[in-house]
């Protein structure tokens, strides 16, 4: 059994890194984030050309019809180049579509979110770094929808916001469009320049539910969770890359740091946790779409997993550049705070390994 990547899965990495590499060069990763919104549309419009924001929209919407996988292989270089914008909110908001939405809902957003008409993202967490849904104290009565959500990538860009709360079913998902009465949206300073988040307040706020209930959240947050892992993975090859390209070029005591035997082994180190990951977040992204009753748990070990890794890869590659690596002007620093972000997005590490120990029986 093949368990690598197929031909065209190939294909997709390479077209996207080519695309990336030509058109989001860490110069405009840098002008982007330094803009107010944080949100290029030309870049964007760029990906959607290449078909990134419908992979895995079904192909009567607009959309390629593919798997997970692929919309993770996608997140990886986007890590990879520290593309800025609003990728993660998009793809978990399509999910939650596919995975909740009805016929009507599906019609009236997917042709529109595949063809980059419009934005869509999600709100889920709350204060205090809440992530489990069943503690969420947004509310939803009848159809009007009051609670905060501190966590929302892109909001302010946003046509469609898909928001985790709880009514008297429990918790489920709720869609509300732009231009909604009884949206506040709060700008943050936040540390990842390059995907920003922002406050929403909703009070009395018209919202059309969703299906699926909870089972339909937690989809959601899986596939979240496995699209953060990819993102993660991608960034961990980068700084591993300049880390060993600067070391075969920066000179100390007359010789190249690549030859002290320090170096060379935080390095190996490095190498030997970073490959072993990839297939975990490959699996848990064949599991969300093949293995249903093990996919939940598996995407929250690859979230804990790789989310962990990216926050040591980034440290320790910022280490071995030496003073440079803390310095504004290098460009370490923007994958470093890239990987706060996916450490805390959706939940750390901590809260993802009880997780899984718990689906796991422990």
């Amino acid at each position: 059994m093949n368990f690598g990547l197929s031909e065209e899965q190939v294909l997709l990495k390479n077209t996207i890194r080519r695309f990336l590499e030509e058109q989001c060069p860490t110069t405009r990763v840098r002008a982007i984030m330094e803009g107010e919104s944080g949100h290029d549309p030309a870049l964007w419009e760029g990906l959607v050309d290449l078909g990134v924001s419908g992979l895995i929209i079904p192909a009567a919407y607009g959309g390629s019809g593919l798997e997970l996988l692929d919309f993770a292989l996608a997140a990886e270089e986007l890590g990879y180049a520290c593309t800025p914008g609003p990728f993660i909110g998009v793809a978990m908001a399509t999910v939650a579509l596919l995975e909740g939405g009805d016929a009507a809902q599906r019609e009236q957003w997917l042709p529109r979110i595949a063809s980059g008409k419009a934005l869509a993202t999600i709100a889920f967490g709350e204060g205090d770094g809440e992530w489990d849904p069943r503690k969420y104290a947004a509310r939803v009565q009848g159809d009007q929808l009051t609670g905060a959500k501190p966590f929302v990538p892109y909001a302010s860009a946003a046509d469609a916001i898909i928001v985790a709360a709880h009514d008297s079913n429990g918790p489920g998902l709720w869609l509300v469009e732009r231009g909604a009465p009884g949206i506040e949206i709060i700008r943050l300073k936040v540390n990842d320049l390059t995907r920003r988040v922002e406050t929403v307040r909703f009070t009395g706020t018209p919202a059309r539910k969703l299906g699926g209930n909870a089972a339909a959240l937690q989809r959601t947050l899986n596939a979240g969770c496995v699209l953060i892992a990819g993102d993660a993975y991608g960034g961990s090859s980068r700084c591993l890359e300049m880390a060993v390209q600067y070391a075969k070029q920066r000179e100390q005591f007359g010789q190249i740091i690549g030859a002290f035997q320090a170096v060379k082994h935080q390095v190996a180190n490095l190498a030997c946790e970073l490959e072993p990951s990839l297939s975990l977040y490959w699996y848990a992204a064949h599991a969300f779409d093949r293995i249903h009753d093990k996919s939940e748990r598996h995407a929250a070990l690859a979230k804990a997993h790789l989310s962990d890794l990216y926050d040591r890869v980034t440290r320790d590659t910022t280490e071995l550049h030496g003073g440079i690596g803390f310095t504004w002007e290098f460009d370490l620093h923007l994958w470093f705070r890239r990987a706060i972000f996916d450490r805390s997005f959706l939940g750390d590490a901590n809260f993802h390994r009880a997780r899984a120990a718990d689906l796991a029986g422990w």
